[in-house]
């Protein structure tokens, strides 16, 4: 039988915490999103739901969170593998920018399109622009995208989950899998099965382990929460923050 998956949101960061659209920039963790990848280390080491590999993204919250997390469950020495396919959903020309600022300039329709519809990409983002990937050293070769819907995100990052992550899972291991908001919607809709009308909707809480056990042909059915009322709390911590799903990322 396939191993245990473990999906996890990065804790908060500094882009969270300031209310922006962040994407593909590179910002840290804050102090409460640090707290809570160590909460989540506890919950997987307390659930004896320990991890034998880890996979992440290239950006620098994801990968504080995954090492905050493996230290807390006394799983630091576990193999690590980085990938940009895992990256969060680039918000093009909306990248650093704050979210009720492009609320207020574009009027909420547009807005609630460009962030939560599955098919509909935001404007792009100039390769000129400071905000923008182009000269990054980490994505050279790679096909740097400067806007992302949601429709996109599975595009890159299948190819990952079927080149890397489910080797893994067939191999009997437990495999953590630290991503963002967007890029875990994104593995969700295509795992699970999950319709364009619901995926919009779907929430994505920080740093809240979420445990699939795959059937032999790797589906995913029901996962289950390490703690539900930490996971519940910290989606109505957004809805209250934000007014709608997930809140900026």
């Amino acid at each position: 039988m396939p191993g245990t998956l473990v999906l996890l949101r990065h804790g908060e960061s500094a882009g969270n915490a300031r209310g922006v659209f962040t994407g593909w920039l590179d910002v840290p963790l804050s102090p409460r999103g640090r707290a809570e990848a160590s909460t989540a280390g506890h919950l997987l080491r307390d659930g004896g739901v320990l991890p034998d590999v880890a996979h992440t993204s290239v950006l620098r919250r994801a990968i504080s969170t995954t090492l905050l997390t493996l230290d807390a469950a006394d799983r630091l020495w576990v193999p690590l593998h980085t990938s940009w396919r895992l990256n969060e959903r680039h918000y093009g020309a909306l990248q650093g920018k704050n979210k009720e600022q492009i609320r207020a300039e574009f009027g909420e329709e547009r807005f609630a399109t460009w962030r939560r519809s599955y098919g509909v990409r935001p404007p792009a983002l100039d390769p000129s622009s400071p905000y923008a990937q182009d000269g990054d050293p980490r994505y050279a070769g790679e096909p740097v995208p400067h806007a992302e819907c949601l429709a996109d995100v599975p595009v890159r990052a299948m190819p990952y989950w079927h080149q890397a992550i489910e080797p893994d899972l067939r191999a009997g291991r437990t495999v953590l899998v630290v991503a963002h908001g967007n890029s875990i919607r994104a593995l969700l809709k295509v795992l699970v099965g999950i319709d364009d009308d619901e995926i919009a909707q779907l929430e994505v809480p920080t740093a809240a382990p979420l445990v699939f056990a795959p059937d032999a042909q790797l589906r995913l059915g029901e996962g289950r929460y390490l703690d539900p009322a930490a996971a519940q709390a910290a989606v109505e911590r957004a809805h209250d923050a934000y007014g709608g799903p997930d809140g900026p990322r």
